[in-house]
């Protein structure tokens, strides 16, 4: 085997092994980023054998026995136990060193869960808990998770190593909370994961509308979480919710990478798969429990994915869903979709007068869908001139380079249509 071909084939199975890695060396050493230092120990030395020597038939494995040789040998360097050992009068005996076999044969699926919530754990920021969950669970580098989000390579290691050391210095237990702490904590997990899909489904900067890397990246995480957490209904609701919206990922963009809205995509396009995918989720969020919500966006997603043309959505049960959503969950923003459903089952009339009433929020004051939806509204109506300020109000307030095109092109067009 050439090199080259060792170290991509080193990366691929870091990329899939990482986490398991990971989790299992945390609850071994209680110290995440002790796991990730010995974890990255077992990574050069794939690179540095393995061209030699070939991949090992179970590479996972290997990794993972030469990690914990290397934790075994840190654990006799440790100046803390070498004085503990002499101040109770005996030296380090190979009998007293811990039994790490024993210690990783516990399920893995515990440990990753553990991992998951240990990585999201809500004492992290919500920047430090994306970027360490991408960083452990997703098995990116820094530089790709940098790129990502367009931020500077050295602020997501600052905020990796200030992550790994705020969950030292608090203490944070490597394990599943329970109770009351469980459903706390389940949220910002699902939390993360849906704010890494969502900056892969609508780029919040930058030159792309989508990054598709980073959907599947949150998609691979939710189906993980699903299936260590089965009886959870919000974990299948916002998995059901990403199959269903990363199913339309084709549809999404033209040919020059220009953003296509949801009822201008070709239906064709859309990932029959993901779709079916996305249903069955749905299908246990709703047999697990009570919608949450998470189910109840999927809900609104599943009538968009079942209708064949746009003219089949049937918009009344997405005014009605969201309606619940903003009893579940308020917020201007799902009050701002609300009023986009009303619209489209009512009148943009209706809709407007909604939107309207949302003008004055705080916090949607520059939030740059407040105004485009205003302009969409205002354009059916055919009050043009206003519609045409809102879009360049739009266009001004987004840092997504093709997000800015299409809103510039929806002004313009207000100036050559004539009021209806």
């Amino acid at each position: 085997m050439t090199a080259s071909k060792a170290q991509a084939a080193v990366h691929a199975v870091w990329r899939i092994e990482s986490a398991r890695l990971i989790a299992g060396l945390a609850r071994m050493v209680r110290d995440v980023g002790q796991a990730e230092e010995l974890a990255q120990d077992a990574l050069v030395a794939a690179l540095e054998k393995w061209p030699v020597s070939g991949v090992p038939e179970n590479p996972g494995a290997w990794l993972m026995a030469t990690a914990k040789r290397r934790a075994i040998d840190e654990m006799r360097r440790h100046k803390l136990l070498a004085r503990k050992h002499e101040e109770l009068g005996h030296g380090l005996e190979e009998a007293e060193v811990p039994d790490l076999d024993a210690a990783l044969d516990d399920d893995v699926g515990d440990d990753l869960l553990r991992l998951i919530f240990t990585s999201c754990h809500p004492v992290l920021s919500p920047e430090a808990r994306v970027a360490l969950t991408l960083r452990l669970l997703g098995g990116l580098t820094t530089d790709e998770i940098a790129r990502a989000f367009l931020v500077p390579e050295p602020t997501v290691a600052q905020r990796i190593v200030r992550a790994k050391r705020t969950l030292a210095e608090k203490g944070v237990p490597f394990e599943v909370p329970r109770g009351e702490e469980l459903a706390a904590r389940l949220g910002s997990v699902l939390e993360v994961i849906y704010l890494i899909f969502n900056e892969g489904y609508a780029a919040t900067a930058g030159g792309d509308w989508m990054r598709p890397e980073l959907c599947l990246d949150a998609l691979r995480l939710g189906r993980i979480l699903a299936e260590l957490a089965p009886g959870e209904p919000e974990v299948h609701g916002l998995v059901a919710l990403m199959e269903i919206q990363a199913s339309r990922a084709r549809a999404r963009v033209g040919p020059s990478g220009e953003p296509v809205l949801l009822l201008e995509q070709n239906r064709a396009l859309w990932d029959q798969l993901l779709i079916r995918r996305g249903l069955a989720a749905l299908e246990r969020a709703e047999k697990a429990g009570a919608p949450g919500p998470y189910a109840v966006q999927a809900a609104i997603a599943a009538c968009h994915a079942r209708a064949r043309t746009p003219e089949a959505t049937d918009w009344p049960r997405i005014a009605a869903l969201y309606a619940l959503l903003a009893q579940l969950a308020p917020s201007p923003v799902v009050e701002l979709n609300r009023a986009v459903a009303l619209s489209m089952a009512f009148g943009p009339a209706v809709g407007l007068e909604l939107v309207d009433q949302l003008m004055a929020e705080p916090s949607l004051k520059h939030y740059h869908l407040l105004p485009s939806v205003r302009g969409d509204l205002l354009q059916k109506l055919g009050r043009l001139k206003e519609a045409r300020a809102e879009f360049e109000r739009a266009a001004s307030l987004t840092r997504n380079a093709k997000e800015q095109s299409l809103l510039r092109a929806r002004a313009a067009a207000c100036s050559s249509e004539r009021p209806s």
